[in-house]
């Protein structure tokens, strides 16, 4: 890998002393070694990761046998958190203050209803596992705290991307820890689209007059790590008005629909202007190469070796338009696109599944805000309009077009699929016009699919209120160290954060009860 500030004293496999030392405290540990028994030629950058492995989830012989079945994973995000009485938790027998206006259904897997609004998601679940034991303490828009392995959030972290005190997100560690296995063993080919992607566009950017929220940046890993965002390009098609408090919004809003048109592109990085041919570009790309020659002897940053990765994911992407033809939807037939719903949520899970089959490692698709802050997931007014007419039928096709899809294609044995958010919403109505639900973070639900899970499974259950967890408590962290585990990653690797503090990737346990 070019450093064009220079660059930091390398091991013999290619690695630099600071990236090993950040990765790999516990195999030091588990090989008998100490700081001062470290040595350039004695340690191996594939002794540690065995060494983490051995610490942890066992030797090889004896590792539970989904130990990275999953080639990918595409995490899908509710952002604003959809109540679990309507989604997958239904509670036909509660009062009516509980179980609301909605009905449940059955579904393809035995005694497990899922909301009336639902039904083609119904069909898919006996290849499904459903989580309806999710807890935890804090009841924010903690992002952050459900896709990292921060141990703790509160609402200043929430709202400041940049607090000190974030830990990175989950596809930001599996691209770091997966760079650090290509400077082991290079590959033979050059990498043509990112291995860690998120849409529909940048997080928290489509809201109006609200500060950023934090969750899925790379943090002390360096900026490099970040997911590539794509942007959405295309047009909406249905209008419906919002509310939050005061404010209103009304406008055309894409996760009610998009047209034909609709597709992603990854700004700037996927397009050569039309003047430049490979040639020019190859020309371009050596006196770069000489440029950064001359200040080999300058001392390396962090700037620098963002901007060195940047630089040649640029050129990688440049060269190929294989990025460009995986967000490109428009190359599906119509009948696939209508599978997933003609909707922002839906077409992102089809890109989605066309980036991991373009090799992608980590995708994810947030639902995020649109115009108006306090939209998604998050009811706690016109709760069963927005239901009705928005949420649940965008998740209900999105979720059953991806499975299908995936299922058909034989990839569904080797993707992992999560759907998850940040916490649930209260078991008990309020009466504000639609109805609407608070924050609820001591019991809600969760889908995971795909490589190594079960087909079929209820895990867990809430009690009869749907308020708090009646069997086999598990939280978000849970689920991160159960991915990581399914990727072929020790949830136990230490990292070093930019204070060089010991971190876990997530201090959660393997959740045994969910893998197939």
């Amino acid at each position: 890998m070019l450093r064009i500030l220079g660059s930091p004293k390398q091991l013999c496999a290619g690695v630099s002393r600071r990236e090993m030392l950040r990765a790999g405290s516990l195999a030091l540990g588990s090989l008998g070694l100490g700081l001062g028994g470290w040595n350039d030629a004695g340690l191996t950058l594939g002794d540690l990761l065995r060494g983490q492995a051995a610490a942890s989830e066992g030797t090889p012989a004896n590792r539970p046998k989904t130990f990275g079945q999953a080639k990918a994973v595409i995490l899908l995000h509710l952002y604003g958190s959809p109540s679990q009485m309507e989604t997958f938790d239904p509670k036909p027998e509660s009062p009516v203050e509980v179980r609301g206006e909605l009905k449940a259904i059955e579904s393809s897997l035995p005694g497990c209803q899922v909301c009336e609004l639902l039904p083609n998601l119904a069909k898919v679940m006996d290849r499904t596992t459903v989580i309806r034991s999710l807890t935890h303490p804090y009841p924010l828009h903690g992002v952050a705290y459900a896709l990292t392995g921060v141990p703790a959030i509160d609402v200043p972290m929430e709202l400041n991307p940049h607090d000190p005190r974030h830990w990175p997100f989950c596809g930001s560690v599996v691209d770091y820890l997966e760079t650090l296995r290509e400077k082991q063993n290079p590959p033979k080919t050059k990498r043509q689209v990112p291995r860690n992607v998120a849409l529909p566009f940048p997080f928290s950017s489509r809201r109006k007059g609200e500060v950023p929220r934090a969750g899925p940046y790379a943090v002390f890993l360096g900026g490099e790590y970040n997911p590539v965002w794509t942007d959405f390009v295309g047009q909406a098609t249905r209008e419906r008005v919002k509310s939050l408090r005061e404010d209103t919004y009304s406008a055309l809003d894409p996760y009610l629909g998009v047209n034909d048109e609709a597709h992603f592109e990854v700004p700037s990085a996927s397009q050569l202007q039309p003047d430049v041919t490979l040639d020019r570009l190859n020309r371009r790309r050596s006196l770069l190469e000489q440029f950064d020659a001359g200040r080999s002897q300058m001392s390396g940053d962090k700037a620098g070796r963002q901007l060195d990765r940047y630089q040649q994911m640029a050129f990688n992407l440049l060269e190929s338009d294989k990025l460009r033809t995986a967000l490109d939807l428009r190359r599906e037939p119509a009948t696939l696109r209508d599978s997933y719903g003609r909707t922002l949520f839906g077409q992102s899970c089809l890109a989605a599944r066309r980036m991991v089959e373009a090799g992608s490692k980590v995708v994810t698709v947030f639902w995020d805000e649109y115009e108006l802050a306090g939209s998604g997931w998050d009811t706690h007014w016109d709760h069963f309009p927005r239901m009705k007419e928005e949420l649940c039928p965008g998740l209900d096709q999105a979720w059953f077009g991806l499975i299908n899809d995936l299922d058909q294609r034989g990839m569904l044995d080797d993707t992992l699929v999560i759907c998850t958010s940040e916490h649930g919403r209260t078991p008990k109505l309020k009466t504000d016009r639609g109805g609407g639900r608070d924050h609820w973070s001591r019991v809600y639900s969760a889908l995971m699919a795909g490589a190594g899970v079960a087909r079929g499974r209820v895990v867990g259950a809430s009690d009869r209120q749907g308020g708090l967890v009646a069997d086999s408590p598990c939280s978000p962290k849970d689920m991160l160290a159960t991915m990581y585990h399914l990727l072929g990653i020790d949830h136990h690797t230490i990292l070093y954060d930019a204070l060089t503090r010991p971190l876990p990737l997530v201090d959660g346990r393997l959740l045994h009860e969910v893998l197939g």
